[in-house]
C-alpha cells in the first residue's frame, strides 16, 4: 500500500546527491532572466530558464533542497534584475560600495524567499498529495510561481519589479494581458516552462501540444479589441527636462530648472502639457510669487490643460508627491501619489538611520487616497499616476472600475535620473506598457531623463524622445473606453483560475494513489 510520504517518480527523475552544485546553477540560471526583460527582449531565454529550475524540481522529493534551490533562482533573479539599485544607493544616495552591494544582495536574498517558498511549498504538496509528475509540473509549480510573484506584489507594500509576466508584453503570451494580467501571465509563463519539461517525460506529446495550444491562443487573443476609441484625439506635449539628480534640489538650479520649464510650457498650446514628477522642485509657498499664476493664465489664454509633478505640503510635516492642474477656466486639480515606495518616500519602522544616510529630500510623505478623479483634458479624461505607482496594475484596475466615468487614458510622471543609465528606465517602461495591455488605454510618459514616451491602447510605443536629452515630444493620442475583464476582475480571476488548478491537482492526486494501491 501507498504511503502519502512518498510518491513514485518517473525513471526520468532522480533525486540529486548535493545541493551546492544544482543552487549555483539555479542562481546562473536565474541571473540569466534579466535578459528576457528590456532592453534585451530575449523572452524564451526565461522560459528556459524557469524550465532548467522546473526540471531541478522534478528530479527531487526533498523540501528543504527544492526551497533552497529555488532560492538561489530567485536570488539570481532577483540581483541581476535590480543591481540598478546600486546605482541609486551609491552615486546619489552617499552608500559607500561595499554596502550598496550587500544592500542590493540583501534585497535579493530576501526576494529569494519567494521563489524558496514556491518550489518548497509546491514539493510539499507533491509528496501530501502524491501528485503525479504531470499534475506536478503542469499544475502545482507553474501555479506556486505566480501565487509567488502577487505575494512579492503586495507583502511589505510590495516589490514587484521584473515580475515574469512583464518579459511578455511583445510576446505572444501579451495577448493574455486583457484577461489574467501580469500574474497571469506569469502562471502561463510557467505552464510554457513545464511543457518543455514534459519533453523529457513519457508524456511528451501532451507538453509539446499544451505548448503549442498556449502559444497560438495568446497570439491569436492579440488581435481582440478589449477597448474602442472615446471622443476625439488630444493633442499632448510631454516636456522631458534632463535636470541632473544632483542637481535637482540645489535652490540655485531649482529656479534655473522653474525657468526652463516655464519656457518650454508656453513654447507651444496644446490640448495637454505634463510635466514629469517634481518638475516643480519647490513647495508652492517657495516659489517665485508669479510663477503658478503665469502657467494659469497661460492656460486661460491658449486653452491649454497642465499638468505638473510638485511637491505639497497640508501642514507641518505633512507632504505629498503629488501632481497639480490647471485647466483653461481655471479650475485647479490635485492628484496625490498613494503607493510610496520604502526610504525613498516613506520611513519603514527602525530605518530612519538609513534614509538619513542616503540623505534623501523629502524622505517621508503622506499617502493620497487609493481612488481619486482623473483630469478632465476636453473629451479625454486623464488618471495620473507617479513613477512606481504603474508597476501595480491591480491598482490602475481597481481606480478604473470604481470611477463613475473611467479615465480613457493614463498618464505616468517620472524622475528616473535616480536610476542613471542603467536598464531600470527600459524595465519601466516595459511595466507601463504592460499597464496599456491589461487596461486597454494609452499610456503617455513625462518624465526628467526618458523614457518620455506614448504608448496606444494595445502597448506599443508609437512616440519616443531620446532619453538623456531636453525636448518635448508632441503627438496625437486617441482616448479609449471600455473594459477590459482584467479591469472588471483584477487579480480575482487569476487567483480562481489559481485556485481551480489546486482542485484538479489534488483530484488528480487521489485518482492517481488509487490506480497505485491497486
Amino acid at each position: 500500500m501507498l504511503r502519502r510520504s512518498t510518491v513514485p517518480l518517473d525513471p526520468v527523475l532522480r533525486a540529486p546527491r548535493t545541493t551546492l552544485l544544482p543552487m549555483l546553477f539555479a542562481a546562473l540560471a536565474g541571473a540569466s532572466c534579466v535578459l528576457a526583460f528590456a532592453p534585451v527582449g530575449w523572452w524564451p531565454l526565461q522560459i528556459l530558464a524557469l524550465a532548467f529550475l522546473f526540471y531541478q524540481l522534478g528530479m527531487d522529493t526533498n523540501v528543504r533542497r527544492s526551497s533552497l534551490i529555488g532560492w538561489a533562482f530567485g536570488f539570481g533573479w532577483s540581483v541581476a534584475g535590480m543591481h540598478w539599485l546600486y546605482i541609486t544607493m551609491n552615486r546619489f544616495g552617499n552608500i559607500p560600495g561595499p554596502m550598496a552591494v550587500a544592500a542590493v544582495c540583501l534585497l535579493g536574498a530576501y526576494m529569494g524567499l519567494f521563489g524558496a517558498f514556491a518550489s518548497g511549498f509546491s514539493t510539499w504538496l507533491r509528496r501530501r498529495w502524491s501528485l503525479p509528475v504531470a499534475s506536478f509540473l503542469l499544475l502545482v509549480l507553474p501555479v506556486m510561481w505566480g501565487l509567488s510573484d502577487w505575494m512579492r506584489g503586495w507583502v511589505l507594500t510590495g516589490f514587484p519589479w521584473v515580475a515574469t509576466g512583464y518579459a511578455h508584453n511583445a510576446s505572444p503570451l501579451g495577448g493574455y494581458a486583457p484577461i489574467v494580467g501580469v500574474y497571469g501571465i506569469g502562471v502561463i509563463a510557467a505552464v510554457c516552462a513545464s511543457c518543455i519539461v514534459m519533453l523529457t517525460q513519457r508524456a511528451r506529446w501532451l507538453g509539446m501540444g499544451l505548448l503549442g495550444a498556449i502559444l497560438a491562443a495568446g497570439y491569436a487573443l492579440t488581435f481582440v479589441a478589449w477597448t474602442a476609441p472615446q471622443g476625439k484625439p488630444i493633442s499632448v506635449r510631454l516636456l522631458q527636462g534632463n535636470v541632473e539628480q544632483q542637481k535637482k534640489f540645489d535652490p540655485d538650479h531649482v529656479l534655473r530648472a522653474l525657468e526652463m520649464y516655464r519656457g518650454m510650457i508656453t513654447a507651444q498650446p496644446a490640448d495637454l502639457i505634463a510635466l514629469p514628477e517634481t518638475a516643480i522642485a519647490s513647495l508652492p509657498q517657495y516659489l517665485p510669487p508669479d510663477y503658478l499664476p503665469s502657467i494659469k493664465k497661460y492656460a486661460a489664454a491658449t486653452g491649454s490643460h497642465i499638468l505638473s509633478g510638485i511637491p505639497m505640503s497640508d501642514g507641518p510635516d505633512s507632504y505629498a508627491n503629488s501632481v497639480i492642474g490647471v485647466n483653461p477656466s481655471g479650475q485647479d486639480y490635485r492628484y496625490d501619489k498613494h503607493h510610496l515606495v520604502p526610504f525613498g518616500e516613506f520611513v519603514p519602522a527602525g530605518f530612519r538611520w538609513f534614509v538619513d544616510m542616503m540623505r534623501i529630500p523629502l524622505g517621508d510623505m503622506s499617502r493620497g487616497a487609493d481612488v481619486q478623479p482623473a483630469f478632465a483634458v476636453k473629451d479625454q479624461l486623464v488618471l495620473p499616476n507617479v513613477c512606481y505607482e504603474d508597476v501595480f496594475g491591480e491598482e490602475i484596475a481597481m481606480q478604473l472600475r470604481t470611477m463613475p466615468h473611467p479615465a480613457t487614458m493614463l498618464l505616468n510622471v517620472s524622475n528616473l535620473a535616480w536610476f542613471g543609465e542603467s536598464v531600470a528606465i527600459p524595465q519601466h517602461v516595459q511595466m507601463s506598457q504592460m499597464r496599456s495591455l491589461e487596461t486597454g488605454r494609452p499610456m503617455l510618459r513625462a518624465t526628467n531623463t526618458g523614457a518620455t514616451v506614448v504608448i496606444d491602447g494595445r502597448g506599443k510605443i508609437v512616440h519616443a524622445l531620446p532619453m538623456y536629452s531636453n525636448g518635448v515630444l508632441a503627438a496625437q493620442v486617441q482616448g479609449m473606453g471600455g473594459m477590459t475583464p482584467f479591469i472588471r476582475m483584477g487579480n480575482y480571476l487569476f487567483l480562481l483560475l489559481s485556485a481551480l488548478a489546486f482542485g484538479v491537482a489534488w483530484f488528480s492526486g487521489r485518482h492517481f494513489a488509487k490506480t497505485q494501491q491497486t
